[in-house]
């Protein structure tokens, strides 16, 4: 599957975005979607993961409560709400799938778990 994320830009602290990762080929209802962000001269990491169908997420500790992840697999796409941003939300975030009927808290938030990645959208937020 191909991932294209949308809805970046740059924002004040407080304010909310939506972001979207529209996905092409088939099968995507047998995906599990991930959002990771990466910002300068850090790593990548673990922001939230869907379930393939939608039953389970998951969150980063840093984004619970403020963030919501969705996905609508007949339209084929996934969503992050994002609300009450903050300065160190500023990153790169990148829209990621992998294919398994695979739910472990373990794998699905490893970088290395997805075969599939959007080029990213950036998101900045100023204090």
């Amino acid at each position: 599957v191909q991932l294209v994320e949308s809805g970046g830009g740059s924002v004040q602290a407080g304010a909310s975005l939506r972001l979207s990762c529209a996905a092409s080929g088939d099968f995507f209802g047998n995906y599990v979607i991930g959002w990771f962000r990466q910002a300068p001269g850090k790593e990548r990491e673990f922001v939230a993961a869907i379930r393939w169908d939608g039953r389970n997420t998951h969150y980063a500790d840093s984004v619970k409560d403020r963030f919501t992840i969705s996905r609508d697999n007949a339209k084929r796409t996934a969503n992050l709400q994002m609300n009450s941003l903050k300065p160190e939300d500023t990153a790169v975030y990148y829209c990621a799938g992998f294919r398994q009927f695979t739910w472990v808290r373990t794998y699905y938030t490893l970088p290395k778990s997805y075969d599939s990645w959007g080029r990213g959208t950036q998101v900045t937020v100023n204090s």
